[in-house]
């Protein structure tokens, strides 16, 4: 079934009671996380989306509860000389995840397939390949057990332009935004036909995309938490492990528990 992402612009309320939904979700990624480190398996997620379409706060919740030493968030911006001299994957398959890691990438090889192809940094012959090297680099992923789950944020142009305009008006939020921010607004209808084709083609059986109507803050945030936690929990054994008699004697030695 294609994506089409007009579908995802209602922007209602959050109807629950988001505070209390939101720390039930951060319990229960905190739960996944362990599974994941006793378990010894690794997880990908990764967010593309609009810029201020919030993929910054959902990240910052859905890692709230969770030991740094035991994943990264790597924020993508623009390769640098040593990693354009590489093939575009390059620089990230030096950030994918050890046993027992989560890997949080906020855009990620995507944007050979989006920004690259509108704003012209690659051919049209490079990104047009980047669809079957994606693909085959996502299934090698699975192939190697990694749980690979993508998010797209959508936003409209309205509520975009609504965010944009109050983090220029904020000096303590300007930094998070610049000049080509705005210009690209212009090229919208451009970006749209680039993510309708990256949808077309990469949203694979074994790696599917989950759009996350971005409208209403709160509501993404849950609906994004709830999918990442649906999907790690499917892939990771959640009973905890058993019980080393030997760390069991050692504690009841010293702390005399029954």
């Amino acid at each position: 079934m294609s994506i089409n992402l007009s579908d995802y612009e209602r922007g209602a309320d959050y109807p629950g009671d988001y505070a209390a939904d939101l720390a039930a979700l951060q319990d229960r990624l905190a739960r996944i996380q362990v599974a994941h480190i006793v378990h010894k398996r690794r997880a990908i997620i990764l967010f593309e989306g609009w810029d201020a379409a919030g993929k910054g706060g959902i990240i910052q919740r859905l890692t709230a509860q969770w030991d740094p030493r035991y994943f990264d968030v790597f924020p993508i911006s623009a390769p640098t000389p040593e990693e354009k001299d590489k093939h575009f994957l390059w620089r990230f398959w030096q950030k994918l995840p050890l046993s027992g890691d989560i890997a949080v990438f906020d855009r990620s090889w995507y944007g050979r397939v989006l920004v690259e192809r509108v704003e012209g940094f690659a051919s049209e012959s490079e990104w047009r390949r980047g669809y079957d090297e994606i693909n085959e680099f996502e299934a090698q992923q699975r192939d190697c057990d990694t749980t690979l789950i993508k998010l797209f944020v959508h936003v409209t142009q309205e509520e975009q332009d609504e965010r944009l305009r109050k983090r220029f008006e904020d000096p303590w939020k300007r930094w998070k935004t610049g000049a080509e921010d705005y210009r690209n607004r212009a090229k919208r209808a451009a970006y749209l036909e680039a993510m309708d084709e990256m949808f077309r083609i990469t949203d694979t059986r074994w790696a599917p995309w989950t759009v996350i109507d971005g409208n209403d803050k709160k509501a993404a945030r849950v609906a994004a938490l709830t999918a990442i936690a649906d999907q790690l929990e499917a892939r990771v054994p959640m009973d905890p492990p058993p019980l080393d008699p030997e760390l069991e004697q050692v504690v009841r030695e010293a702390l005399g528990a029954t």
